[in-house]
């Protein structure tokens, strides 16, 4: 037989791979660039890889036997990643939903094996998730050989976003590095940036958060609108390490919509909430930190804000006309768009906040000045 001649321009590129579980397939994100010093991390559900570095762990400690039981309280994305981290490592799940988890979801949940308890509409974000904890609570006294993943308190839930930060430095080498990202138990944020730092780079952190979350104390405020799921909380976490974050920007639900319907509009990215409002974080910033490269953090798809937000889409903001207030202490916090430098400090949420007022009762403030010099790593 003849020798088959070489396709001209044609250079032979590896197999792609086949993976055993489905986690491997989706559990890394999709690397897109918005602008010249923007680049959004685009998950379908970024909480794969802390699901799966927490029960990995955890099984290898033996702090958790095969067959057992994990129990868990979720908004939505890291119920579905914990339900497949169990599904792929043959542990049962019982997840306890916000009311954000929509029947789509829910299906994945129960067809993956979870068992669901699901919380009843709440009007504000403190209810939904303080009945999430008493369920739980409940659950572990009636059922004491569950184990409890404490996904808002137990650093194991860091482990998995070191694969996440290998790829982040093969990717972006070399600028200077702002993450931007919702805080929500703080492990993604804090988990991609430790070993980043770690690894001697220059990395600022910023921190998105919703008004009327404790933890970086805006829970003087209610916005009604705002069950943004994975941004905030109404109740102390400890895998929050305030000392991470360099700057901390809160939105309400109206900007959030906006950086999410932008996402969408401008560069077909559809995303849900907690992305949409660091985008408009990233931009904003990215415009007056030329020097450095923007990572945004897009946790999840916008699926599940369909009907809240996506349909609505007539209604949203420009986010070209919207730019935060500067203020230098949580006392001057308001809405609808606030940004402190934080400095890394750390902070007591047990602090009293700012006075109780409603977003609607705040009018939207300008921006007053360009951003502070940058902090060094």
């Amino acid at each position: 037989m003849g020798h088959t001649p070489a396709v001209p321009g044609h250079t032979h590129t590896p197999a792609a791979p086949v993976h055993e579980h489905i986690t491997d397939a989706i559990k890394a994100p999709d690397l897109l660039r918005l602008s010249d010093n923007v680049v959004l991390a685009r998950f379908e559900t970024m909480k794969v890889y802390t699901a799966l570095g927490a029960v990995r762990t955890l099984l290898e400690r033996g702090t958790v036997q095969p067959g057992q039981t994990l129990v868990d309280s979720s908004s939505g994305i890291y119920a579905l990643a914990l339900a497949m981290a169990c599904h792929r490592y043959g542990l049962h799940c019982h997840i306890v939903a916000s009311t954000t988890v929509d029947a789509a979801m829910r299906a994945q949940l129960e067809i993956l094996g979870a068992t669901v308890d699901q919380m009843p509409p709440a009007q504000d974000l403190k209810l939904d998730q303080e009945r999430r904890v008493r369920r739980v609570r409940q659950l572990l006294a009636e059922r004491p050989g569950m184990h409890w993943m404490r996904q808002y308190h137990d650093a194991v839930h860091y482990t998995g976003y070191r694969e996440f930060a290998e790829l982040v430095d093969r990717a972006l080498p070399d600028a200077p590095l702002t993450v931007v990202g919702s805080v929500g138990t703080g492990s993604s944020t804090g988990g991609l940036v430790q070993p980043l730092r770690g690894h001697g780079r220059s990395v600022r952190l910023l921190g998105v958060q919703p008004f009327g979350s404790v933890t970086f104390g805006s829970e003087g405020f209610s916005d009604p609108e705002a069950i943004i799921a994975g941004i905030g909380s109404s109740i102390p976490f400890d895998n929050v390490r305030h000392d991470l974050y360099d700057t901390l920007h809160w939105l309400d639900f109206r900007h959030a919509m906006a950086g999410a319907v932008g996402l969408l509009r401008e560069h077909a990215v559809f995303a849900g909430l907690s992305t949409g409002a660091a985008h408009l974080v990233a931009g904003w910033e990215a415009a007056r930190n030329p020097d450095r490269m923007h990572l945004v953090i897009g946790a999840d798809t916008g699926h599940r804000y369909t009907e809240r937000v996506f349909a609505r889409h007539q209604e949203a903001l420009d986010p070209r006309t919207l730019a935060p207030h500067r203020i230098t202490t949580l006392a001057e916090l308001a809405p609808p768009w606030s940004v402190m430098e934080w400095k890394r400090r750390r902070y007591d949420v047990r602090r009293t906040a700012a006075p109780a007022q409603t977003a609607a009762q705040l009018t939207a403030l300008t921006e007053t000045a360009p951003t502070e010099q940058d902090q060094a790593s």
